[in-house]
């Protein structure tokens, strides 16, 4: 049961501090407590735990134009940041984890700016039919955290410009932008801000919470180190194998690319990608694989468990 709330809010925007001070948050969480973390970064594309970055994003562009890259820990797709944008996490024990209940504190604040928000799809949230708001979730140990963006006043044309849809998604969706399917919620509401979206996220937290929200004080210097964890080259690039085999598909569940490199007819290495909610799949994908046979019936047997991916695999005529 949740006896306190309490609530970050960040002014630096830096995504890697930014996502340090989120893991912190997540570790020292108690366990009577809900937090709200709110955030902004400046001009970044944040990618999923498992997500192929340059699948994504155009990677060059977003370097010469001074943005930035970074990897979060949860599953789910990429995603743009600018100060138009608002992020939130909710962190909490899992024994107090309710998505619904996160959500509608989202859906409370909304309410107040004059604007409905309706769940849809895979925890996504929209307004006048156009998605506003992404949502991921991560969990380890006793904690967890759902987090997501706010669209208030996000600059479209770098969104679109930044983010790479996969073939897989291309193929399923058509070529319409990224754009024309998301909508920023001062549209909607003139004058809103992401400033006042901040105070009225706290507002929607106490009245949904039933409790007064204690405002938490951090050092944000004490998180040098592991911000430069979060930006080194191997967290957010990891080393591309030399595959000699590639599929991809978009599943109900996500995006799911396979690389896999073999000799003498044996995986040497494989490497899966997905947007899927489940963070644990490509690791499980990859174990699998390692050190079986190149051939569709072995293949299978080792993935008998997950029949999208035997029947992807059986599509590819290898």
């Amino acid at each position: 049961m949740i006896e306190k709330i309490s609530v970050y809010e960040s002014r630096g925007f830096d995504p890697y501090r930014n996502l340090a001070i989120e893991k912190h948050l997540l570790d020292t969480v108690a366990p009577n407590e809900c937090i709200l973390y709110l955030w902004q970064n400046q001009n970044t594309v944040v990618i999923g735990r498992n997500q192929n970055p340059w699948t994504e994003c155009r990677t060059t562009l977003l370097e010469e134009e001074g943005g930035h890259l970074a990897r979060r820990l949860s599953g789910g797709g990429a995603v743009f940041h600018d100060l138009g944008n608002l992020n939130f996490t909710f962190l909490v024990s899992k024994e107090n984890y309710d998505v619904d209940r996160q959500l509608s504190v989202i859906q409370k604040a909304c309410s107040y700016a004059g604007i409905r928000a309706k769940k849809s799809g895979r925890n996504d949230l929209l307004a006048e039919g156009s998605k506003f708001s992404g949502n991921a979730f991560y969990q380890i140990g006793q904690n967890a955290y759902h987090h997501g963006t706010l669209l208030i006043d996000v600059d479209m044309d770098k969104l679109s410009r930044y983010l790479s849809p996969s073939k897989a998604k291309l193929e399923a969706k058509g070529v319409a932008s990224v754009r024309s399917r998301v909508v920023n919620l001062k549209e909607l509401s003139p004058g809103l801000t992401c400033d006042k979206m901040r105070e009225l996220m706290v507002r929607g937290f106490e009245e949904v919470y039933g409790l007064s929200a204690q405002v938490l004080s951090l050092d944000e210097s004490q998180f040098e180190e592991a911000a430069n964890a979060n930006k080194a080259w191997d967290f957010l690039y990891g080393t591309p194998l030399p595959f000699t085999f590639s599929c991809e598909r978009k599943f109900d569940w996500g995006i799911f690319q396979l690389q896999l490199q073999a000799k003498n007819g044996i995986i040497q290495a494989a490497k899966a990608y997905s947007d899927a909610m489940d963070w644990t799949l490509p690791a499980k994908v990859e174990q699998a694989l390692t050190g079986c046979r190149f051939s569709l019936a072995e293949m299978q047997q080792a993935l008998k468990d997950y029949p999208d991916l035997c029947q992807l695999l059986a599509e590819q005529s290898l």
